[in-house]
């Protein structure tokens, strides 16, 4: 965390009632020379000479250049005493930065002035903001995550997004987005991964985060591709563990390292590597490569002459800390040539171990001031060397722009993907004597798309949720065996998509006897692989595939089923041999 750097025009401005009161830091004034004002200048700007980043510097102790390459994990949810803790870290320790999850808009900008008022030098703020800043907080704008970006065949689309997510950044104070993710998803199995990635085909991928990377960092949001060297082809989820990748160079070459040279050659600010282990690359034992100095300097800096910024993964992950105490394992994290630390275990053992490391020959103070350097040029190039408090007011409307909605309905009606229309079902047809059922896998109530649909078809509305009775399942089953069609939508159990939907084995075999038994049109509301959850799907009269829930995506499949708008999304992933990669009608 940074702090404060209240400058000397706040003098002028209203006196924050919930900032605190700390010495003011005076840079040396910037000379023009020193802007750089055209876009994707971020490479450029870490690697060069700067008056204000060697004035902050110059202003800082040892061990400030240590903990300005850490950023830890604030919540604005979790009330004063947290708050508390993050303010001790950031007066005691000056770590460099935030990295904001859970919590709201207004309580995070709230929560941020308060915590840069008490930051000797500015602090950058992050996010883990794959699809916008709703991702990580209520009452915020949520975007199609890449599954369904995946699927649209038009990315300046997904270029607006990106510039979207940084106009919505830079609203909240924030600076850098840890996205977009750059994996292959090529393993249906993948736990963690999965509807996270752009799909399964290299060029695909590069072209989709190209776009959405340049939609931030031309609109002066720091992006990160991840992770690095590619987490696509794993079936263990580093949260937990250490996956393993058995591959060599090889196939990294041909597959999982191409979009990370594509970004590289177009000037992505950061780079994230993964905890994930690959014994080809880096033979020892349980080493992440995120530990690693032959996969981390050896690799994407002296190989890929990666010049941009290099994090961590989170350092609090199971992938790192089930092998390496916290303290040796940063000291690992810089040996091998990352930049910054990312969300410490412990932030006082990781400073005592580095410095010890120091002292021992493992790490040099050069190196680190280096590296502080560059952290430091960073947040000049997102402009705090001109830090202001965030501005509260119409912060909630500014972040529900008219436009914004106008895009995420335009992705939404992009991505749908129409896999079967047999007998040309789709537009359904308005006929008065035929009677229609909305079946709601999942659901208990009304969904937006059943009452999208009922605005213009005739439907009897009817539910499936999780852990029903086979009494309320063979009720439900002699009904719907009345009605001439049925419009089957399927959710997962929550906003975000799922790897299995968590339906009973009685659940699903209803489902598949009703697809099976009548006319039906099915959409899907959830990720393309959990179509594999339904072995009879494929017989389904129509099959439309929607990839997320979002209320836009629901409204944008109800206009398509009744014929006013066409479908235009491809399949981005191969499911089984029914449904694979490029498949779309």
């Amino acid at each position: 965390m940074l702090f404060l750097f209240v400058l000397a025009f706040s003098a002028c401005k209203k006196k924050d009632p919930h900032a605190e009161e700390t010495v003011v830091f005076k840079p040396e004034p910037i000379s023009p020379e020193d802007t750089i004002n055209y876009p994707n200048a971020l490479i450029t700007t870490l690697n060069r000479k700067n008056k204000w980043v060697d004035s902050v510097f110059r202003r800082m102790t040892p061990d400030e250049r240590i903990t300005q390459l850490m950023m830890i994990e604030v919540f604005s949810n979790q009330g004063p005493e947290h708050e508390e803790d993050v303010k001790l870290l950031i007066r005691r320790y000056k770590v460099g930065g935030l990295i904001f999850f859970q919590g709201g808009p207004i309580r995070q900008a709230r929560m941020t002035n308060r915590l840069q008022a008490v930051s000797k030098i500015p602090l950058w703020i992050g996010m883990d903001a794959e699809n916008g800043i709703g991702m990580r907080m209520d009452s915020a704008m949520q975007y199609p995550l890449p599954m369904l970006l995946g699927a649209i065949n038009n990315d300046s689309l997904i270029y607006q997004m990106g510039a979207e997510m940084a106009f919505e950044f830079k609203r909240l104070g924030m600076h850098l987005n840890f996205a977009p993710v750059v994996d292959v998803n090529n393993n249906p199995k993948n736990p963690i991964i999965s509807y996270r990635a752009f799909g399964e085909n290299k060029d695909d991928v590069s072209s989709k985060s190209l776009a959405q990377m340049l939609g931030m960092q031309d609109n002066g949001i720091i992006a990160t591709a991840k992770h690095f060297p590619g987490h696509g082809d794993t079936e263990v989820d580093s949260h937990y563990d250490l996956p393993v990748i058995p591959y060599g160079r090889n196939r990294l070459d041909s597959l999982e390292l191409h979009p990370f040279r594509h970004l590289i050659q177009s000037g992505v600010g950061g780079i994230m590597v993964g905890h994930i282990h690959l014994p080809k690359l880096d033979s020892t034992a349980n080493l992440p490569a995120t530990l690693s100095k032959p996969i981390v300097t050896g690799i994407l800096k002296n190989e890929l002459r990666y010049a941009g910024l290099i994090f961590t993964d989170a350092m609090v992950m199971k992938g790192v800390t089930k092998y390496f105490e916290p303290g040796e394992a940063e000291v690992m994290a810089l040996e091998a040539g990352n930049d910054v630390l990312e969300r410490l275990v412990n932030v006082p053992k990781a400073l005592n171990a580095i410095k010890a490391a120091i002292r021992q020959g493992r790490l040099s103070q050069k190196e680190i001031d280096r590296r502080c350097k560059k952290v430091l040029a960073a947040k000049y190039w997102v402009g705090l060397n001109k830090y202001k408090p965030i501005e509260l007011d119409s912060l909630y409307r500014d972040l529900h722009a008219p436009h914004a909605h106008e895009m995420l309905r335009r992705l939404s009606e992009g991505s749908l993907t129409l896999l079967q229309n047999k007998r040309k079902m789709i537009p359904l047809e308005k006929k008065k004597r035929r009677k229609v059922a909305s079946l709601a896998v999942g659901g208990n109530k009304t969904t937006f798309f059943q009452k999208q649909i009922k605005t213009q078809l005739a439907t009897q509305d009817f539910f499936l949720p999780r852990k029903s009775t086979k009494k309320e399942q063979e009720k439900l089953r002699k009904e719907l065996l009345k009605y001439d069609l049925l419009l089957i939508s399927i959710y997962g159990p929550s906003i975000r998509p799922s790897n299995n939907l968590g339906f009973t084995p009685e659940e699903r075999a209803l489902v598949n006897e009703l697809i099976r038994k009548k006319r039906s049109v099915v959409v899907l509301f959830d990720n393309a692989y959990t179509l594999n959850r339904f072995e009879d799907i494929h017989q389904a009269t129509a099959l439309l595939v929607g990839y997320q829930q979002l209320p836009a995506v629901q409204a944008a499949a109800a206009r398509m089923l009744m014929g006013e708008i066409q479908p235009q999304g491809k399949l981005p992933v191969t499911v089984n041999a029914n449904f694979k990669y490029g498949d779309g009608l």
